[in-house]
């Protein structure tokens, strides 16, 4: 069992940018050679902008290469609640913005040539209870009113037709959801950055952000130091100490996945007939989808810890049992991968998008960042380049983590809180 996301595994790296000369001069600097940092240095770039993107480990090492490679639908507060938080207009309008992002991808794929298996095939959610059915009705109701969108409600006795398991109650499909598997996605946007002049530095950890007198930065790397305009951070669940205002609103939580070896034909049909991007609601939730070589890759907050080996390992166990459970005919798959990774929440489950003494951000994707890191990091680019941009989240208030300066020693809280709720929801 490899200790490494298959993603990455089962990618070809675009390139060896370990030592890569680091710039003494550039318009802009990134922090992350993630989605967020890759897909806004390819658009600075197309606009002619000098582009460095800095990271201390390697092209899509953090969240981009070690999440569900899932693109889909819907806000992670859920539609009926971001109504109430913030309006019907402004609610449904930040549900559609998760469409365009997936659409951003689909453009990007198309635009430059990434043989990444992108597949629209939909986003299958997961219902624990009949109470859990009535609520996608609700939604299902919500939407075609207000937005004229169209969503489909499984009932139990056709959820076969969806997945093959007895354990759901039902389910609703959004046809729009899509799979892309993020390691070849990742390579494709450092290959077609690199293609329009970026440059990418591996190995560079970036110690400080120091603010010069007249404007602009010294951003200081553990391989030298550049001159820059201007500055975006896109660190997502790995920010840390660099930009402890950020730190602070930043929650770091483990989500760990194991993939099975390769599945007969016959058996991955019978478990995602339809191949959906599926996930259950609970808060402690699973999610899995197959891979394009017909593995099961099985997700979940299996554990409320920072990844490493030995908690990768025993969130590994917890999972196969978890698959097994849903699946009982998988209980004597071969486990070939696990890995675990860390998702970037925030204490309103809301993206925050914008800039602060000078450096510009975008994080707090809360388990949602393959599609809106991806168009996210398109909108900063134009944003700092003084360009018609979107940012939904501009405005948003970005509340503190009561007590959070530095490790994250409240995840057990968390913990026991989301077992709470999933207990009585």
């Amino acid at each position: 069992m490899k200790l490494t996301p298959y993603w990455l595994d089962t990618a070809t790296p675009s390139g060896d940018y370990r030592r890569t000369p680091v710039p003494e001069r550039a318009d802009i600097a990134i922090v992350g050679a993630g989605f967020t940092g890759l897909s806004a240095a390819l658009e600075a770039a197309q606009h002619g902008a000098s582009v460095v993107v800095l990271d201390s480990h390697t092209v899509g090492w953090g969240a981009s290469g070690r999440n569900g490679g899932m693109a889909t639908t819907g806000l992670a507060i859920g539609l009926g609640k971001a109504i109430k938080r913030y309006g019907q207009a402004r609610g449904l309008e930040m549900f559609s913005e998760y469409n365009q992002a997936i659409d951003t991808i689909e453009e990007l794929v198309k635009e430059h040539s990434i043989d990444c298996d992108f597949q629209r095939s939909g986003k299958l959610t997961l219902a624990m209870n009949a109470k859990q059915v009535g609520q996608m009705r609700q939604t299902q109701e919500t939407l075609a009113k207000l937005a004229d969108y169209s969503v489909t409600v499984v009932d139990k006795p056709d959820l076969h037709s969806e997945i093959g398991t007895d354990f759901y109650a039902g389910g609703m499909v959004d046809p729009l959801g899509a799979g892309v598997h993020v390691g070849k996605f990742v390579h494709g946007l450092a290959e077609a950055g690199t293609r329009a002049g970026v440059t990418i530095c591996e190995d560079a950890q970036v110690t400080e952000l120091a603010a010069r007198p007249g404007g602009g930065h010294a951003v200081r790397t553990t391989r030298g130091v550049i001159d820059v305009d201007r500055v975006l951070v896109a660190t997502s669940g790995y920010t840390g100490s660099l930009t402890p205002w950020l730190q602070r609103r930043t929650i770091p939580v483990g989500s760990f996945i194991i993939v099975t070896e390769p599945l007969p034909l016959e058996t991955a049909q019978r478990i995602l007939p339809r191949n959906r991007q599926a996930a259950d609601n609970k808060m402690l939730t699973y999610y899995f989808r197959l891979t394009p070589d017909n593995r099961l890759l099985f997700g979940g907050r299996a554990r409320f810890a920072l990844s490493s080996p030995d908690s990768d390992l025993k969130s590994a166990e917890i999972l196969k049992r978890a698959m097994s459970t849903l699946f009982p005919y998988l209980s004597s798959a071969r486990v070939d991968y696990t890995w675990g990774g860390l998702v970037d929440l925030t204490m309103d489950q809301m993206v925050h998008a914008g800039e602060r003494n000078g450096v510009h951000y975008s994080l707090g994707y809360s388990g949602h960042g393959v599609q809106m890191a991806t168009y996210m990091g398109k909108q900063m680019a134009l944003s700092m380049l003084g360009k018609p941009s979107r940012n939904l989240w501009e405005h948003l208030p970005y509340p503190a983590v009561p007590g959070h300066f530095g490790p994250p020693w409240f995840l057990p809280i968390i913990g026991g809180y989301a077992k709470v709720v999933d207990r009585f929801s």
